[in-house]
Order: C-alpha cells, then structure tokens, then sequence
C-alpha cells in the first residue's frame, strides 16, 4: 500500500510554480519527511559545463519545504545552507531526500541529501519556521 502524501504537501507544491516549472517530482512524504527528483537539463548547466549550484539548492530546498510543511501549519525557511560534494552534469537524475532533526518551539532543523544515483552531491541543512 503507499503512503498517503499530507494534504497540505500536494497543496503547496501544486501552486509552486518554481518547482514544478522544473520537472521537479514528489517521490514521497509523510510526517517531516520528503524526496523530491529532478533531471539536470540544458537550461540548468552553468558556463564552466556542470550543473548550476542554485538548481541543486532549489531541489534541496523543494524537499525541504515539503517535509517542514508536511505536518499542516504553513512553514517557511528560515535559513538554509548547502555543502556541494561532487558536481552535477546534463541529464543527471537527482534526488533529494528531507529528514526532520528536531522541532522546537515554531522552529525545525531539517537535513536534505541530494545524491545521483547511491553518490552524495549535496548536503544541505534548513532551518524553518511556523507562521502565525
């Protein structure tokens, strides 16, 4: 049986224009977690011929936004920083997976692997926070 995506996921992807304009794909999400995938296009090559670091943040931060945002109160970034591991090329399927670390307060840390198959190419830590 699969597992039911929240509501309030398929509700904020479904108006991210940014995202989706992208071919970014919800694999999967449930309650602070989430995996995103997207395949690097032309578009998405910088001037040195490798996958441009703001594509990889942008997925990275897509999952990030579908696990904080999974458990219904909308929930924004508050911050968030990325480490590039290994570069990314034309026509790379990546896939960022969201795991929840703790939630205080209005406030969550949240980490993102980005990987190309089993190799890591990014880690990414997200800071978010509830609104009122």
């Amino acid at each position: 049986m699969a597992a039911v995506i929240p509501e309030s996921v398929t509700r904020m992807l479904t108006d991210d224009l940014a995202s989706t304009n992208l071919g970014i794909r919800l694999l999967a999400a449930g309650p602070g977690t989430a995996s995103v995938a997207m395949r690097v296009t032309a578009t998405m090559v910088n001037g040195h011929g490798i996958g441009h670091g703001g594509y990889v943040f942008l997925l990275a931060d897509t999952a990030f936004a579908c696990a904080c945002n999974s458990h219904g109160p909308v929930t924004v970034a508050a911050g968030a920083d990325i480490t590039f591991v290994a570069a990314v090329h034309l026509d790379d399927d990546l896939v960022a997976t969201a795991t929840e670390r703790t939630v205080y307060g209005r406030s969550g840390i949240y980490d993102v692997t980005v990987t190309r198959g089993d190799e890591v190419v990014a880690e990414f830590r997200g800071r978010s926070r509830v609104l009122r």
